[in-house]
């Protein structure tokens, strides 16, 4: 038989995360102590990926490996799983992804130091501040890697605190959350809306890759350039894979698109990479494979990342790309459509 373990019934994890949240919970933030430090400068921008290497035929193209990981960018936001559509905390519907930078010029400053200050007196409290904003231990890991270049909160609490905290106030608004929800008085509804949490979370992922389908099949129509979406295609000896867009047709592959976009890590990522080397696989010579990725998921799992970017290197897909590089995209779509007279 197998048991069901009550969430709502503490484990060593959750009794220090109660005990964590209970602190938190009372903790002044309108003290105005100490300055901050001066806000941390604004990093390098990288180069805009382009070009690196072109097939025989000037056609399509991909990226660095490097460039390729940094270009990756966050496909989805967070929200607070206890708040309703109108705001208001219950079991109508989880609040939407907030996928709005949070302004900085109206920083809760004296908030946030109090906050920095909590953190960096016992780092394993960052994953609370996670959860407050709707971050699970994995999301905040990504989330830190993708603007830190590290996954460790521990080290980031202990020597930047104070940047660390103005990131999730500006990307996830930690401080406006941290207010609403401290004065909140929370139901049983609120427990069902926190037990649902790992479909809510689900529904997001599935959100996040979607939009990025959306992205191209817009270009692909912005081009007057019929399309098919999220079906199979047929290669040689007669075998199939599948695809996220086929220009004109499944019955007409003449270009087949596949747009993997992750911000969380898993096996859903290798899952990915497999449907692309099958792409690769069954292709006929006359058929263009095309890969669209991005979300801050593959920085995690660069060894499946470096998989697809194998296949572009080897010739065995014609591009690769991220929302980054979608201008570059359109332009050596329109090209494959015209060499296939589709244009």
């Amino acid at each position: 038989m197998s048991s069901h373990v009550d969430p709502t019934v503490p484990t060593d994890e959750s009794a220090y995360i109660e005990r964590a949240a209970a602190a938190l919970a009372v903790l002044d933030l309108d003290s105005d102590l100490d300055p901050m430090p001066s806000p941390m400068p604004s990093p390098t921008p990288s180069p805009s990926p382009s070009r690196v290497r072109t097939q025989d035929d000037g056609m399509l193209a991909g990226l660095d490996f490097g460039l390729e990981l940094e270009s990756a960018s966050a496909m989805s936001g967070v929200g607070d799983d206890t708040a309703g559509n109108d705001g208001t905390h219950g079991v109508d519907g989880a609040a939407g992804a907030d996928d709005t930078p949070h302004a900085d010029a109206s920083a809760d400053l004296p908030a946030r130091r109090a906050l920095a200050a909590w953190i960096a007196a016992e780092p394993d409290r960052v994953p609370v501040l996670g959860l407050s904003v709707g971050l699970s231990r994995e999301r905040l890991k990504n989330a830190l890697r993708h603007a830190f270049d590290t996954p460790s909160w521990g080290r980031l609490a202990r020597e930047r605190a104070d940047d660390l905290v103005r990131h999730l106030d500006v990307e996830f608004g930690l401080v406006a959350s941290l207010r609403a929800q401290r004065d909140r008085t929370y139901t049983f509804g609120d427990v069902l809306v926190a037990r649902a949490g790992t479909r809510v979370s689900a529904v997001r992922a599935g959100t996040s890759g979607r939009r990025l389908e959306d992205e191209i099949e817009t270009i692909a129509r912005d081009l007057g350039l019929p399309s098919q979406t999220r079906t199979r295609f047929g290669g040689r000896n007669g075998l199939t894979a599948p695809c996220d867009l086929v220009i004109p047709s499944a019955a007409q592959p003449d270009i087949v698109v596949a747009a993997k976009g992750f911000d969380s890590t898993g096996s859903k990522l290798t899952d990915a990479v497999r449907e692309i080397e099958e792409m690769a696989q069954v292709r006929l010579p006359r058929q263009f494979v095309i890969a669209v990725i991005d979300g801050i998921g593959w920085k995690s799992r660069q060894s499946d990342l470096r998989r697809i970017h194998a296949l572009w290197e080897s010739h065995q897909i014609d591009g690769m790309y991220t929302v980054a590089t979608l201008p570059r995209f359109r332009t050596d779509l329109a090209e494959a459509a015209r060499l296939r007279g589709l244009l």
